[in-house]
Formats: structure tokens, sequence, C-alpha cells
């Protein structure tokens, strides 16, 4: 017998909550940095006509997705597509949905421990004193896992598995869990950014030296905001944008699909989807375009923040900035950035968790607490190679397989079935019964026609753009401000290790080509390690099929 059905408490619990499930760490670290090396004005344009064409229809398709198929009971994305469309391959798409949360889940939190990690160490005033090149340092030391910052041995396992204990306790209380933490964590989130935002907008020159002279906070804000409309001619940044709104939204994951299942079949999806779109948009474009950048202009000057934007600027440099506001306040600015990165990854990682517990639920009867802490196990096991050996580039080839290459392919996929299998005819229907909005009639369209090719353009580019030299991962592209993953190569070549392959052919030292041959090693063992858990969750789908032959509940 089934275990009862989760619920949402509130509306605005569920607004927070999906907002939260959006509002992560790239948009207070990736998105600033893509605007950067984008451009800054010239990335603007092109990302919000991605939202708005992309974004916005991939957030109708999964929010009424997701309803549709929980009226059916079901509450995990192998199950919702089952629904939508008969056959027995299809439901197969949505192991993308399982697969995906629990792959950056295991990752993902490693981040997300490194905040936990800073903002004991703002506490305890180590940053106090310190170089920018100590700082920068200081990460290095952090992700080694043979150095210790603290005297704890393996203090980077400890966090991460601190880190890991708490989503899954939180997971472990259902909805209402993670609705009490949205509704914490959302506000606090907001509130830090916008103290800290504040402090951006009022730096001005004041930050000058005799180092940086130039150095001005307007600059960062003008640069960000003056438009350059030659920017919609250029394929690259459109990619760019592209890829830092399924970044942003989370959409083709599947945690929409699974939060909006927990709602009744009359419940609103199209105001629903467009508050928790349009709220993670002010949060990224207002609050994160007014923080790292206008700071980091602010006493280092814009021509070095061009030159040096990257993921690694929170971690490698943002300490170093606040010391600039003398050591009491260093330790608040501190506590709020680190604090904020926190919250802001805490809301996203725990909405990976509920695609597998509602699976669980659904399919085997699991109650919340099996599920929650099943989950955790799952994803220590996976997560912890890519602590251990991050500096190998573990954590790398997760990010680029499970956190980009799946989200495109699996929104790619969902909404040609959407808009053509399940058809616009049905489609329009599920996304606009109960609406508390008007949907524009010509969303009807573009979620046909405009969204899917678009998908279909990135991901073919993806597959066919040859490679270029750079072999050092994604992780390691968002830390030195690179763009976008799937525009520096090819999947194909990718999955041969071609660029490796290239550096080891004309290498003469002897040490870097074992150093590559080390490389490629560790990056099939991350592969293995993700083609287990898609081969896992995909037999657990079929068992999960015979179950419901056997008794008279498949969808042939």
């Amino acid at each position: 017998m089934a275990v009862k059905s989760d619920a949402w408490g509130s509306r605005v619990g569920l607004i927070l909550a999906m907002a939260g499930n959006a509002v992560g760490l790239g948009n207070f670290l990736r998105f600033p940095v893509q605007a950067v090396q984008n451009g800054g004005g010239a990335f603007i344009i092109p990302y919000l006509i991605c939202f708005l064409i992309m974004g916005i229809p991939l957030l109708f398709i999964e929010w009424s997705s997701g309803r549709f198929g929980g009226k059916f009971g079901n509450h995990s994305t192998p199950y919702i597509l089952d629904s939508m469309v008969k056959g027995r391959l299809l439901k197969y798409i949505g192991v993308f949905g399982i697969f995906t949360n629990i792959a950056v889940a295991a990752y993902y939190c490693y981040i997300e421990s490194w905040t936990m990690s800073y903002v004991y160490h703002s506490l305890i005033g180590t940053f106090d004193g310190m170089s920018q090149a100590n700082v920068a340092a200081f990460f290095g030391d952090y992700v080694d896992i043979g150095h210790s910052t603290t005297g704890i041995p393996y203090e980077g396992v400890i966090f991460y598995v601190i880190c890991l204990i708490i989503n899954t306790y939180i997971l472990s209380k259902g909805l209402r869990g993670i609705e009490k933490v949205a509704k914490i964590g959302m506000p606090l989130l907001i509130l830090f950014g916008a103290i800290l935002a504040i402090k951006g907008l009022t730096l001005g020159t004041s930050g000058a030296s005799e180092i940086f002279p130039d150095a001005n906070a307007w600059d960062g804000l003008n640069f960000l905001w003056t438009p350059q409309y030659s920017s919609l001619l250029d394929l690259k940044v459109w990619m760019a944008a592209a890829g830092q709104i399924f970044f942003t939204l989370s959409v083709g994951m599947g945690t929409v699909h699974c939060y909006s299942s927990y709602l009744a079949e009359k419940d609103d999806v199209a105001l629903n989807a467009v508050s928790a779109g349009f709220m993670n948009e002010f949060v990224e474009v207002v609050l994160g375009s007014l923080i790292v950048i206008p700071i980091a202009a602010g006493y280092l000057g814009l021509d070095w923040v061009i030159q040096n934007a990257g993921f690694g600027m929170a971690f490698q440099t943002m300490p170093y900035l606040f010391q600039q506001w003398g050591s009491l306040i260093a330790v608040f600015a501190g506590v709020l950035w680190f604090g904020l990165l926190f919250f802001a990854g805490i809301t996203s990682s725990l909405a990976m968790g509920t695609p597998w517990i509602g699976f669980m639920r659904d399919e085997f009867g699991w109650n919340q607490n099996k599920g929650a802490w099943s989950f955790g196990l799952i994803a220590l096991i996976l997560g912890l190679p890519t602590v251990i050996f991050f500096q190998e580039g573990v954590f790398d080839e997760y990010d680029y397989w499970a956190g980009t290459v799946s989200l495109v392919l699996f929104a790619m996929l969902e909404t040609i079935l959407f808009s053509w299998i399940f058809g616009m005819e049905k489609g329009w229907p599920a996304i606009t019964n109960g609406a508390d909005i008007k949907v524009p009639t010509i969303y009807k369209y573009i979620i046909k026609y405009v969204t899917p090719l678009m998908l279909i353009i990135i991901f073919m580019g993806s597959v066919f753009k040859p490679l270029d030299n750079d072999w050092s991962g994604n992780m390691n592209n968002l830390i030195s401000g690179k763009t976008w993953v799937l525009d520096n190569g090819s999947i194909i070549k990718t999955i041969t290790h071609a660029g490796i392959k290239e550096q080891i052919a004309v290498a003469t030292d002897s040490a870097l080509i074992t150093q590559l041959e080390d490389k490629i090693f560790y990056l099939n063992f991350a592969r293995l390690m993700l083609l287990g858990l898609f081969v896992f969750i995909s037999s657990l789908v079929y068992a999960a099929f015979q179950k419901r032959r056997r008794e008279g509940r498949a969808t042939l």
C-alpha cells in the first residue's frame, strides 16, 4: 500500500520553495561572471530575451507537467511523463529527472560546504591581515585533501558530511521542512544580499589606492548595465545567455515537476511559475549584479575585474576585499556573504532530494524518513570522490555530464514531448486551467516552435562543435572565468578525451604525460560512477513498471 502523499502548507511557502530551488550559487557567482565575460551590457539583452522565450516556457512546461502527473499520484519525472503519453520507453526519459538531481547534489553540497567553512573562518578572523594572494592560496589549501586550515584532519570531508547530514535531516521532515527552510532562508538571503548591495552601490571611488588609482564601483555597474545592441548578432553571447538560464532557473532537472506534482488539479501553475521565475530574476539580475562586480571594481578597478572575473572570486577575492572595511566589519560582511551563499545553496540542494523520495514513496511504499536518508547515503557514496579527488577532475566531470549536458538533453526531450507528443491541444489547457493570470496566447506558439528549436540548436551545436585546447573541466572553467562549458567543445570529442590525447601526443615531458594519463583515468572513473547511477535508477524504473503491470496500473 502506497504511503500517504506529502503536501504544501501554503502558496507562499510553495513559491518561496520554488524560488529557493532556482536561486542558487549561480545567481551570485555565475551570473556576474558570465555578464563580465560576455561584454557586460552586451550580455543582458540576449539573457533577458532567453528568459522570456526559453526560461518562462520551460517553467510553464515543468509546472504544468508536474501538476498533471500529480493528479495520478505520480511525484517524479519517470511516471509524470508516463502519465502524459502512452508507451513503455518514454518513462525512461524521466530517469534524467532523478539521476541529475542525485548526481548534482553529490558535488553541489561540496560547494555548499565551502560556504559553511568560510562562515566559520570569517567568524574566527582567519582572513584578518591576509594579502589577496594569501586568501587565494587559502582556497587552494582547503580543496587539497592533504591540508587542514582548522587543524582538523580531512576537514573538507568533515564539512561535506555535515552539510549532507543537514540536508538529509531537513528532507526527512518532508515538504513542511523544506517550506520552513525556504520561509526563513529566502528572506535572510535577500536581506543579506541587500545589505551587501547597498555597500556596492555606495562604495564609489572610496576604495581607490596607489596600486589601483582608477578603482570605481560605478564603473562595474555601468559596464554591466550599458546595453550593446551589437551583441544581438553574436552567437557566442546567445549561447552563454541560454546556458545561464538553465543554471539559474533549475529547469531540466526534474525538481520543478516534483514540487508542482503536490498541487491540486485546480491550483494555479501559471502565476506560480511566473512569480517564482521573476523572484529568481530579481535576486540574480538586481542583487547578483550589485555585489561581487561593483565591490571588486571599487577596490581593484574594472580592468582587473574583466581580466580576472571567475567563479572563484567569491572565495579567493571577496574575503580580502572585506578586510578593507576593517576587522570587525569584515567579520560581519563575511558572515553575510557566505551565509547568503549557504542559504542560496541549501534551498537548491534540498529540492534535489525530492524526486528520489517521491519516486521511492510512490513505487515502493518507502516513507519520508527512509527515502531521505537513502538519498543522503547515495549522494555521500557518489560525492566523496568529488571531494577526495577534486584536483584530479572528478568534480569537474560530474559537473559537465550531470550539471550541464544532462540538463540540456532532458529539457530538449521534455519540451518536444510536451509540445508535439502530449500536444499543445492538451498542453495549453494544462498550463492555463486554474490560472490566476491570463497567459499571453503567443506563448502557445513559442512553446511549440521557438523553445524546442532553440534547445535543439544548443544541443546539436554542443555535440558537433570543434574542441578547443581546454581540458580543465566545467568547474575550472567557471573558476577561471571562461564561458559556458558547452561552448568549449563537442560532446563527442569530450567523450573520447580528444583534447587530452592531443596534449599527450605533443608532450615531451614524461611527468606531464603521466599527469595527463592519470587525468584520463580519473575522468573515466567519474563517468563509470555516473553511468552506474543512471543504470541503477533505470533498473528501479523498470522494476516499478513490472510492479505496476502486476497491479494493473501500468500505462502501455
